[in-house]
Order: structure tokens, then C-alpha cells, then sequence
């Protein structure tokens, strides 16, 4: 690869918006339902609009001292109350995305743990929750322990039992639901274990989190997983995700004060003043806040409630078309508009997947590849291409083609 030297002289801004629009004609493109993963697509102008209206406005705020900033200390106040409400909460904050929640609350965790003795804690979860977990315990020098699921993808709560225990354990995780089979773990079985043994349990919700209570809203059947749950003392949800703000916004909250407290990082002995802050960032951009503010406030209860029905019938659909493709079958029973699809092991001579996907790539679509399947991830957006999708998908199959062993990535590195 060809370094690029730091330029001698600058270019013009028409040069340089000409250059970045030719060039993202190759990148994702998410706007036309083709898509399934790094962006939710609304399908909705208006909010679009705002949220570009919105970034603009606070395109150049630093949140890093929020008290410079009254309207962003407002809003950022309101989202937190408005997540407080929704999930059941005592106290919470702001973060830049799902992992940055995790590791906050893993700190916190640890951080607990070591006030009552446990000098090296571990962090029991299951093989399908986030990377973002082994992540943590690598940074923050917490051991890693994750358990096997049951056949159906969801976390074992006799597995947790076995190993869980106050002497060592700092925290216990349960997904609702895992990215990779889009299933809720059985949080209640997982919290009171938890409680039972004086353990904190986290609930890693950034995927579904602001999707669940409007999904049982409207009738789907949604298992106890929030803070109604005796036990669960921790919580992720990502507004970047389901909540439909654009990245970078999460929200990690906590049952009781106290705890969040343990987040909160205050140091006075710098000539420069108090520096507190609570999260892992100093400065914090305020466009990502604005916007969680504006999309909220501007879709409210029944505006991410029409939008869970859209994501309910784009997923029957999916699901629909391809339990219906022969050699074909949804992976587990998923909880949700997340899932894996595979080779059905009821039928001889399964479809090559990788070759199905290289079918589909060269169709126009951007299935996610994992271990085991294919992945979709449904937005509102989805429900205008269901018929085209499923049409493909099923000449796909057809084709028979042998695929070209194309990686199963989820995230990349880029080195410099």
C-alpha cells in the first residue's frame, strides 16, 4: 500500500467533495434495503432531515464541559430520563456506542468486585455474547469465562451455576438478544442466580434495547429481560441501533445510584481544575447527543411503535420466504428481527452458503457471513424488498454455484 506523505499544499473543498462523492459509488449502500448490518435504515425523509439539521447545529460542540453547553446539558439530561423511563433505570449516562457501554460496565463491575476482595475477577457469559466483553477483560485485566449454549442458542443457566461464584465472579452477562442468532437469553433464570449469590448480571441489550418494549408492545412475545428482572443491575442499549440515531450513541444505565457512581471518574489534582467525567471520553462530540435527543423526542412512543411494525413485517416476511426456499432454514428460533439463516439439516445436499452468498453479492445484496450462515439484521426499510429479496435468495440456491470462501468478518483493523 502507497503511504500518503502529509500534503504540501491544500486543495480546493469543490476538488475534494467531487473526489469523495465518485468514490463512495462503491461503498455500502445502505439507503436501498440492501443492506443488513452498520446502519438502521428508517426509510423516513423527515427524520433524515432533522438529524442532518441537527448535526450541523452542534456540529462544533464539545461536550467534554457540558455546563458551556446548557442546551446540550438539557438534552443529554432528557435522553438519559426518557432511557430511565423506558427500561426501568435509577441512574445512567451517555456513551459513544455499544462497546464503550460495555466496557463501563465491566469496569464498573470490577471495580465493585475489588472493593469487596477479588483481586483478579472474572466475567462469566456465554460463547454468543459481544466480542466487546472479551475485549473489556483484555483491557481491563478481568478473566474472560465464556460458557456453552443450549441447543437452542440461549445461554445456559445450569452452565452459569457451575461456575458463578461470589469469591471470583465480578459479573455475569446475559444478551438480549446475541447478534449471531438474534435470541434472548433467559435473563430472569441468569439475574436471580446472580442476586442469589451476591453477583452483579448485566443485560447487554445495544442491539435490541430500543427495540423490545415497543416489540412486546405491539404483541410479539418478548421473555422478562430488563430491570422488571429481580437480579439484573446493569444495562446496555445502544439509541444508534433501534433507537434510530445515527452513530455515535449509546446508553449504558444502572438499577441503583450507587453503583453508577463507580462509572464516574473525578481527579482534582491538576493545576488545570476538575477534570470528572463519565464515560471513558474527555471530549465528547455534540452532534451524536443532539441527535438522540431530536429523533426521540421527534418520533416519541407511537412513532417507534409504528416502526416496529414495519420491522415485524419485513421479518415475517424474510423468515417466511426463506423457510419456503427448499435446502434453507432460519438458525434457532430468533426472538426478534436478528437472525441467522443455513443449510436445512433435514435436507440432502444443502446449498453451498458461501456460494449462495457470492450469488447474492453479485445481485446487488450484502448478507453478512458467519460461522455458520448468513445473517440479516431487519430494519423499517426492509419491508419494500421483500418479494425481490426473497426471489433472489431463491435463484441463488438454484444456481448451485461453489462459493469462493470469501471471509466471515464482523469488524476490521486498519493499521497506520
Amino acid at each position: 500500500m502507497t503511504e500518503t506523505p502529509f500534503p504540501a499544499h491544500g486543495r480546493p473543498s469543490a476538488d475534494l467533495l467531487e473526489e469523495l462523492r465518485e468514490e463512495r459509488k462503491g461503498d455500502l449502500d445502505w439507503r436501498g434495503g440492501r443492506a443488513f448490518s452498520l446502519v438502521y435504515h428508517v426509510d423516513d425523509p423527515e427524520l433524515e432531515e432533522l438529524q442532518h439539521a441537527v448535526a450541523d447545529m452542534f456540529l462544533h460542540e464539545n461536550a467534554l464541559n457540558p455546563f458551556r453547553y446548557r442546551t446540550l446539558l438539557r438534552m443529554e439530561g432528557e435522553v438519559l430520563d426518557m432511557a430511565r423511563d423506558l427500561f426501568g433505570a435509577g441512574a445512567g449516562s451517555l456513551s459513544s456506542g455499544g462497546t464503550e457501554s460495555i466496557f463501563l460496565a465491566v469496569q464498573t463491575a470490577r471495580d465493585e468486585a475489588r472493593a469487596r476482595g477479588v483481586l483478579r475477577p472474572k466475567l462469566v457469559c456465554a460463547v454468543t455474547a459481544h466480542p466487546a466483553f472479551a475485549k473489556a477483560c483484555s483491557y481491563l485485566d478481568v478473566e474472560l469465562v465464556a460458557l456453552p449454549t443450549r441447543d437452542d442458542g440461549r445461554a445456559d443457566p445450569a452452565a452459569f451455576a457451575e461456575v458463578v461464584d461470589p469469591a471470583t465472579t465480578a459479573l455475569v452477562v446475559a444478551s438480549a438478544p446475541c447478534y449471531p442468532f438474534g435470541v434472548i437469553d433467559p435473563v430472569a433464570d441468569i439475574a436471580g442466580l446472580a442476586a442469589e449469590r451476591g453477583v452483579l448480571c448485566h443485560v447487554d441489550a445495544c442491539l435490541g434495547g430500543y427495540l423490545l418494549p415497543f416489540w412486546e408492545q405491539i404483541g410479539e412475545p418478548v421473555p422478562p429481560w430488563d430491570f422488571r428482572v429481580e437480579g439484573v443491575t446493569s444495562l446496555s442499549a445502544d439509541v444508534h441501533k433501534y433507537g434510530y440515531c445515527f452513530k455515535g450513541v449509546s446508553t449504558v444505565l444502572y438499577r441503583d445510584r450507587d453503583l453508577f457512581r463507580r462509572q464516574v471518574f473525578m481527579y482534582d489534582a491538576w493545576p488545570g481544575g476538575l477534570y470528572a467525567s463519565a464515560s471513558s471520553a474527555g471530549t465528547r462530540p455534540g452532534a451524536p447527543i443532539a441527535a438522540a435527543w431530536a429523533t426521540m423526542t421527534h418520533l416519541g412512543r407511537d412513532g417507534y411503535l409504528r416502526l416496529a411494525g414495519r420491522v415485524r413485517e419485513a421479518t415475517r416476511g424474510f423468515r417466511a420466504g426463506i423457510d419456503g426456499i427448499d435446502g434453507l432454514a432460519v438458525t434457532s428460533d430468533p426472538d426478534l428481527s436478528v437472525f441467522e439463516f443455513g443449510p436445512d439439516p433435514s435436507v440432502e445436499g444443502a446449498p453451498d452458503l458461501d456460494g449462495v452468498c457470492d450469488a447474492m453479492d453479485a445481485k446487488g445484496w450484502n448478507l453478512d457471513r458467519q460461522q455458520g450462515g448468513l445473517h440479516v439484521m431487519l430494519s423499517p426499510g426492509h419491508d419494500a424488498v421483500v418479494d425481490e429479496f426473497v426471489a433472489d435468495l431463491a435463484a441463488a440456491v438454484a444456481e448451485g454455484r461453489q462459493g469462493t470462501g470469501a471471509a466471515h468478518v464482523y469488524g476490521g483493523v486498519v493499521e497506520g
